[in-house]
Formats: structure tokens, C-alpha cells, sequence
């Protein structure tokens, strides 16, 4: 497993066969946040968010979603179940309610917290979220080829995500990176690396969480988006070509309490960098 010693680590356990490990980063008395990490990822991502936290006077958990890093797979969850690995969390952590902040496909999972456990949550930030395939644009051509992959050969996309893990830990982070933003030598120093190794460590113990995902994020979801009655800020990137803009305005008009933010000249990774600081501020002043 790839060492992550900026982190306080904890696991908690969901059911008699599963559990979920949670980092905490920040401010250990502040604000409570969770901070859910894309598809791949872990855990190690909230690292990104560690000192815009610690300014803010936010204490930020940042879970490993199940068959990621170190938590379970879960292979028939939906996106109804995420309250079932969530609230563990918060109950671990000694929190009622919470600010959740999702990036990239961690926005269905901070929206699908809202709407089946509305009482554990203040507000939802989407910060280039994926939104259903039925209000999506095409993405790129690699990300159709893994969600097809996902439906109809998840065995053979297990294996080829071994591959991707085992080729990404001997490359340079920017090879990495590169699937997240088109100029990873314009990223802050320390970003690659930390993106490096949240793709690293997201696929180092297990492979099944990244294929459930994908086969679940292609799927229509299992949830009632016009009862979504929490705050809902989404903020996405107008050059997101990994998650392009158009579907964001399309899933901020179904979703009755949402407000959009563009940020301009943006692609996928930058938008949560450029708005890292911003999100959390906000939960500090509420």
C-alpha cells in the first residue's frame, strides 16, 4: 500500500463482511466535511484540500469508496446504497451533519448522500461532477471505451485496470496526470505527485471498486434528484472535456436547490483546484 503519512487514518466497519477506511485532514475541531474522491481514486485526494482546510477551520474527511484503496468492494451497490458506507463515517466520526463536497465521480455519491440521508447533510458542493448518461455530452473516446468495457467485460477491464496500476507506478506523475487536465506543467508543484499517488493507491489493493463504478455510473440513476431539498453549489470547468460542461447545466436544472458556477478556462483537475479554497471557505462562514 502506498504510505500516505500527511493523513490520520481510521477504518470503520460498515456491515459484518465489509468496511471503509477515512482519512481526516485539516482542522481536527473545525467544520465537518466529507470530501469524496473520482473514479478511480482514494482517499489521498483530500490531500489536495489539506491546507485550504486548515486555513478554513475545516476538518475534512476524505472516505475510500468501497473496492478503493483500502475499503471492501461492494460489487452490486447502486447509488442508493451510499448512505449504507457513509454515515458509518460521520457516526465514527462523532458528526451529525455535514458539508459534502464530490469531485468528479464522486458528485453522484455527494448527491446521492443528499437525497437518501438528507439529515446528515447541510450542503453539497459538485465540483466537476459526472452527471446521469441521460443529460451527459459524449466524453472522450477512452472514457466510453471503459464504461462499455465496465457493462459487458468487467472481467477483462479488472485486468487491464491491473495493468493501468502496475505501468502507473513506474511512470512519471505526469503521465498520469495527464488524464485529468491537457497541461499538467501548468498544475502547482506537489499536485502531480499527490495525483500520482491517489491513482497509485486507488488500485493497489483492489481493482473491483473502479469497475463497479464505471458500470454504475453508466447506468441511469437510482435516485430521486427532484427531491433533492439541501443547498447544492456545482462548479465545473468550461473546457471540462472529461465531463463537458453541457451535462452540468443539464443536471443543475433538474436538481431544484442548485446554483452553477463556471470557471472559466478550466479543464477537469483545475476546476477543483481553482475552487478548492472558495468551497471550503463558504462551509466555515455558514
Amino acid at each position: 500500500m502506498v504510505p500516505d503519512d500527511d493523513a490520520t487514518l481510521r477504518t470503520v466497519r460498515t456491515d459484518p463482511d465489509r468496511h471503509v477506511s477515512y482519512a481526516e485532514y485539516g482542522d481536527s475541531d473545525g467544520v465537518p466535511v466529507l470530501f469524496l474522491h473520482g473514479t478511480p481514486g482514494s482517499h489521498v485526494l483530500g490531500g489536495l484540500l489539506a491546507a485550504s482546510a486548515e486555513r478554513a477551520g475545516v476538518r475534512l474527511l476524505a472516505p475510500d469508496r468501497p473496492g478503493h484503496a483500502r475499503s471492501t468492494p461492494w460489487p452490486t451497490r447502486t447509488l442508493a446504497d451510499t448512505g449504507a458506507f457513509l454515515t458509518p463515517v460521520l457516526d465514527d466520526a462523532g458528526v451529525e451533519t455535514a458539508g459534502v463536497v464530490g469531485f468528479s465521480g464522486g458528485g453522484p455519491h455527494a448527491l446521492a448522500l443528499a437525497a437518501t440521508h438528507p439529515d446528515r447533510v447541510d450542503a453539497v458542493d459538485v465540483v466537476a461532477g459526472a452527471p446521469p448518461p441521460s443529460l451527459a455530452s459524449p466524453p472522450p473516446a477512452p472514457q466510453r471505451l471503459l464504461s462499455a468495457l465496465a457493462r459487458v467485460s468487467p472481467r477483462f477491464l479488472h485486468g487491464l485496470l491491473g495493468v493501468q496500476a502496475w505501468a502507473a507506478d513506474r511512470l512519471p506523475p505526469r503521465i498520469v496526470v495527464s488524464q485529468y487536465t491537457t497541461d499538467p506543467s501548468d498544475l502547482p508543484p506537489g499536485v502531480a505527485e499527490r495525483v500520482h499517488r491517489d491513482f497509485v493507491t486507488a488500485l493497489d489493493a483492489h481493482r473491483r471498486g473502479a469497475v463497479t463504478e464505471l458500470a454504475l455510473l453508466a447506468r441511469e440513476w437510482d435516485l430521486p434528484l427532484d427531491d433533492v431539498d439541501v443547498p447544492v453549489h456545482c462548479r465545473h470547468g468550461d473546457r471540462d472535456a472529461n465531463a463537458p460542461i453541457a451535462g452540468a447545466r443539464r443536471l443543475c436544472d433538474r436538481l431544484p436547490t442548485a446554483d452553477l458556477t463556471v470557471i472559466e478556462g478550466a479543464d477537469h483537475l483545475p476546476t477543483l483546484l481553482r475552487c478548492r479554497a472558495s468551497v471550503l471557505d463558504r462551509y466555515a462562514e455558514e
